[in-house]
């Protein structure tokens, strides 16, 4: 694993344990095996960091927003498996963004939060290529709500996370869900 990543998956636990503001350089460098003056031949501190992460989740979330399947229906139940794979799998990681979006600063929230925008967008798109007749505002109460519920795993139990078939009761539980817009 080279020495990147190391620091940004000790980041990320630690983000998660103790916060960003109450992780140390010194310590997230002795976690990662370097010395705290090691990480900033790296990155240029903690905020770098914290953007590298969030930045690198958005690239995958982003990402599997995009069309794939003719089958507005099947897609959209692509993206919640995608999804709900991607927050059982980086929890920790999902819970550090939601909990210390606050510690971004610019230039990089500002650049994250174009991004969000983007990827809730994508998101709209889809649900709307599936459930044409939701109005804009059904459209995005049903994105936020299967964001929401997919997201959510970050708070779970530990064991509750390693449920066998966790993707396919998300993905079900998502598509009843949207059955509900289709119905009203």
């Amino acid at each position: 694993m080279d020495r990147n990543r190391k620091i940004l998956d000790t980041a990320a636990e630690l983000f998660y344990e103790k916060g960003f503001h109450g992780t140390s350089v010194d310590e997230l460098g002795s976690r990662a095996g370097l010395s705290g003056p090691a990480i900033y031949r790296h990155f240029s501190g903690k905020d770098e960091i914290l953007a590298t992460l969030f930045g690198e989740a958005m690239d995958e979330l982003i990402g599997a927003t995009e069309p794939v399947l003719d089958d507005a229906d099947l897609d959209l139940q692509r993206m919640i498996r995608h999804h709900a794979l991607f927050a059982a799998r980086h929890r920790h990681l999902v819970n550090v963004s939601q909990r210390e979006d606050r510690s971004l600063v610019d230039p990089w929230r500002k650049a994250i939060n174009r991004r969000r925008k983007q990827y809730v967008q994508g998101w709209e798109a889809a649900v709307a290529r599936a459930i044409p007749a939701a109005s804009p505002a059904e459209v995005s109460v049903a994105t936020q709500s299967c964001l929401g519920m997919i997201f959510s795993i970050a708070y779970w139990p530990t064991k509750v996370t390693r449920t066998a078939g966790l993707a396919d009761h998300m993905v079900r539980m998502a598509s009843e869900g949207l059955d509900a817009f289709r119905k009203s």
